[in-house]
């Protein structure tokens, strides 16, 4: 599943914006801004937009994703055109992978207890030296492993800056503004994986290496660090609690006790775990397809495109009134058109395909994280969002890794085409060992059942917390 499609924002947004309803509860700490006693209004479009707070936020959310998506297609087309070998492709995502697997739950430890204008700067701040390493080593073709160094740098600044910016969003706005602003929260992601991609690309043809995009990639990330730093620090109260694995495992202890949720992302998981081609664009485009840079930004951005056009979609249809069957439907699709795209000899029908990957991922992202977010109390908001990260993570990266080490030993074309088929053994497999999932149905009567439940499950988790 395209890598492009699986930062927090974009999920987090879209179902937001198309179903979910905000309850007084999840007002923002800075409770001076707006105290609505009347159901949020969608009437205004730009509502968020009118918050400077907010606008700062998702400028500098709309620069830092393009970095990483140029960033992402310069360092797949380096590496290949430098080695050649598929499996070290794949060992990109693996060197972002550990890091982020291995300091994300302590990174939304991190979210809950401790200032998160500052978490994020300082994840930034590691990842504009990170950028700037890299177009050193580019430009003076220094060492691989110097590469993956760096990579796995970069991990770990991503590590804490997930789980921090998922909920500090929540504190510039008030709640009446909600829906309105994860609408845009979502519009900035799929701008950027959009744009990201293509400019990536069409720098790589115009320079002609990727020591340019390094550097443009710096400079996304040191506006985005201006834009974030432009934001006053509010006063949030954040309850003192000890460092403890019961502490670092709430969010994980919270997802396993829904068994629901626990479906929904056991299932999009292994699905991109054994599906993802994205990571094998550069030898597709260089070696089946025979197509240049330029056709490679094309390509990574056509996920992108097709899940933007399907969150257009999602948001101005009815709800899923079968939301589970709709989730297993949309990744059986999804394993059908990996299979396409890995058979593919022709450019625009494996383009096609790519967007069909992402329309059809977005159905089941946007299943998956309305569960989550319906289910998610405040004072676990770091915690669950790192739990959510590490799923990201390992179904993206892992999903990369596996690919490339499929390719090395079986080929590019097997490695998609079984891919695919995997995805959908998949499917059956969870159908097998989750038969609730496919009678989850409207999930708006779904957070009405919910709602009563909810309360209780807060409340008791912060009394264990406390």
């Amino acid at each position: 599943m395209p890598q492009n499609l699986r930062r927090k924002a974009l999920i987090t947004a879209t179902t937001m914006s198309s179903h979910q309803k905000i309850s007084p509860k999840h007002s923002p700490e800075d409770s001076s801004q707006d105290t609505p006693t009347a159901p949020p209004s969608d009437r205004d479009a730009f509502a968020a937009l009118r918050f400077r707070d907010f606008r700062l936020f998702a400028i500098g959310r709309i620069l830092i994703f393009t970095s990483f998506q140029m960033q992402t297609v310069a360092l797949g087309w380096e590496i290949y055109d430098r080695t050649g070998s598929a499996l070290a492709l794949g060992g990109v995502g693996l060197a972002q992978v550990l890091p982020m697997i291995l300091l994300t739950l302590f990174a939304g430890h991190v979210a809950d207890r401790q200032d998160r204008k500052r978490t994020i700067l300082f994840a930034i701040g590691l990842l504009i030296l990170c950028s700037l390493g890299l177009a050193m080593v580019s430009y003076r073709q220094g060492a691989i492993a110097w590469i993956y160094t760096l990579l796995v740098l970069i991990g770990m600044s991503r590590a804490f800056l997930k789980p921090a910016s998922d909920a500090f969003i929540w504190q510039l706005i008030p709640v009446s503004v909600f829906t309105n602003a994860a609408t845009w929260n979502s519009s900035s992601f799929q701008i950027a994986a959009v744009a990201g991609p293509a400019l990536g690309g069409l720098a790589i043809a115009a320079l002609g290496s990727a020591t340019g995009v390094y550097l443009l990639a710096a400079l996304a990330a040191i506006l985005c660090f201006g834009s974030v730093l432009l934001i006053p620090i509010r006063p949030v109260t954040h309850r003192s609690e000890p460092i403890s694995l019961k502490a670092l495992s709430a969010g994980f202890k919270f997802v396993w006790q829904n068994q629901l949720v626990l479906a929904a992302i056991s299932l999009d998981l292994f699905a991109v775990l054994l599906g993802g081609a994205t990571a094998l664009l550069p030898i597709f485009a260089k070696d089946i397809l025979q197509v240049g840079p330029l056709e490679l930004g094309y390509l990574q951005a056509a996920p992108s495109i097709g899940a933007l056009i399907m969150a257009v979609a999602i948001a101005h249809l009815p709800p899923f009134r079968r939301a589970g069957l709709a989730m297993l439907w949309s990744v059986l699709g999804f394993g059908i058109v990996t299979i396409v795209f890995g058979l593919s000899r022709w450019f625009w029908l494996s383009l096609l395909m790519l967007a069909f990957t992402g329309a059809l991922d977005m159905i089941s992202v946007v299943i998956r994280h309305t569960l989550v977010q319906i289910r998610t109390p405040e004072h676990l908001r770091g915690r669950v969002a790192a739990v959510n990260s590490i799923f990201i993570s390992a179904s993206n990266e892992l999903g990369g890794f596996e690919s490339g080490l499929a390719a090395a030993a079986f080929g590019p074309v097997i490695a998609v085409v079984g891919g695919g088929i995997g995805t959908i053994v998949v499917v059956f497999a969870t159908l097998g060992l989750f038969p609730s999932l496919k009678n989850l149905g409207a999930l708006e009567d779904y957070r009405e059942k919910e709602s009563d439940s909810l309360e209780t499950t807060e409340l008791g988790e912060k009394e264990s917390v406390a």
